[in-house]
């Protein structure tokens, strides 16, 4: 069986999407990752022994230099990340026996189309249930094209959110699939998620609402990782053997631009008000220690499985796989949600008593939501929960892919 990837987004949308490649691939099928060209997920992919398909532009450029809710070019990114599934995606899926895709609507509605074309079954993925309709919770809202703040109803909200997206991508898409002879898309969003989306979610962390409306027919797996964790660094070994755990502080992929230096030395000053030392990952917001003291490390990227077993909390940006990876470990989480599906795992977090929230991340904020996270209460949550999660989320995924395309 051959199986075509495509997963356009920051780390936190193609590691999953790797996870599930590895176990593919274990079940004997041949493997495609069309994803983003940056460095870091051509080592990711190549580490997990994936064939990596470098598709469109690098992220994080994009992502580290657009200004938080503007829509200025907009329009060309679409039509960019949807020209690259009609031409290296499509290519790279010639012969191929099912599409899974993953990211905007440019790249899944272009991705299915691509499917369509050739004929095999196409999936529909995401990692967070923010996005899927549903009458228990609103729509995330679309970049440039706010949803009215009069309007409670989460149905009509919804709908409104439909006709945004086929305003924004419907011309788009329609003369792509013209152009490769297909017809016409009258609901771009509902196209792209199909009528049976995957939700790569953790049931625990992230329940999503049994029968009575919105997408009843999600598939839920549990949450994709890759099977193995990689080994820590040699410096940061001797760092976590030179002391007591420290607290790790770190916001993934989520840009801070200006505010960077404040937040490291907000969490750095958290941390060692009550006698911690800090592990300070540097990510896509660039984040530097605050001074030249032996009590913090900065690091790149590390395996967050071999690393927050180490840590006796972990204060992040509230991304759905370091919320989860955090969980995992049984260790206590400070979340800063800043946009996106963050807010909602910031909320699952206080919700399941896992730690506290900091959506605005002042000196005193932060050190009030550390000495939550480290409460023993706590602690003795964090580590109840740890025995609930799954970690077999990407194996269930590739069993129930391998019986959709009948092997």
């Amino acid at each position: 069986m051959r199986v075509v990837v495509s997963a356009y987004g920051a780390r936190g949308s193609v590691e999953p999407m790797a996870g599930l490649a590895v176990r593919l691939r274990e079940r004997g099928a041949e493997v495609r990752v069309c994803a983003p060209p940056d460095g870091e997920f051509a080592e990711l992919l190549a580490a997990s022994g994936v064939e990596a398909v470098p598709v469109g532009a690098p992220v994080r450029p994009v992502v580290t230099t657009v200004r938080a809710g503007s829509a200025v070019g907009l329009a060309q990114r679409a039509a960019d990340l949807m020209a690259a599934q009609f031409g290296p995606v499509a290519e790279a899926a010639e012969g191929c026996d099912l599409v899974v895709a993953t990211g905007p609507l440019p790249v899944t509605a272009g991705a299915r189309s691509v499917a369509e074309r050739l004929g095999v079954p196409y999936v529909y993925a995401t990692h967070t249930p923010v996005v899927l309709p549903s009458p228990h919770q609103p729509p995330p809202g679309r970049r440039g094209r706010p949803l009215p703040p009069e309007v409670t109803d989460n149905r009509e909200l919804w709908d409104l959110d439909a006709r945004l997206a086929n305003d924004m991508f419907g011309a788009m898409l329609g003369a792509f699939r013209d152009a490769a002879d297909l017809p016409p898309v009258d609901d771009v969003r509902g196209y792209a998620f199909t009528d049976r989306p995957w939700l790569s979610a953790d049931p625990v962390l992230s329940p999503w609402p049994a029968a009575g409306g919105g997408a009843d027919g999600v598939v839920r797996t549990g949450a994709w990782f890759r099977p193995a964790a990689r080994p820590l660094p040699p410096e940061v070994v001797a760092f976590l053997e030179a002391g007591a755990p420290p607290v790790y502080v770190g916001f993934g992929s989520t840009p801070l631009g200006a505010d960077a230096p404040a937040l490291a030395r907000a969490a750095t000053e958290a941390a060692r008000a009550r006698g911690h030392r800090v592990i300070l990952a540097r990510g896509w917001a660039d984040l530097t220690p605050v001074d030249d003291g032996d009590d913090c490390l900065a690091v790149d990227v590390v395996d967050h499985r071999a690393l927050f077993a180490r840590v006796t909390a972990v204060v992040h940006h509230g991304g759905a796989g370091t919320t989860t990876t955090a969980a995992r470990a049984g260790v206590p989480q400070v979340a800063a949600p800043r946009a996106g599906d963050q807010p909602y795992w910031a909320d699952r977090v206080t919700a399941l008593g896992l730690g506290a929230a900091c959506p605005a991340p002042s000196p005193e904020a932060l050190s009030a939501a550390l000495a939550t996270a480290l409460r023993p209460d706590t602690r003795a949550r964090a580590e109840a929960v740890r025995g609930r999660i799954r970690d077999d989320g990407a194996a269930v995924a590739a069993r129930l892919l391998c019986e959709a395309a009948g092997r």
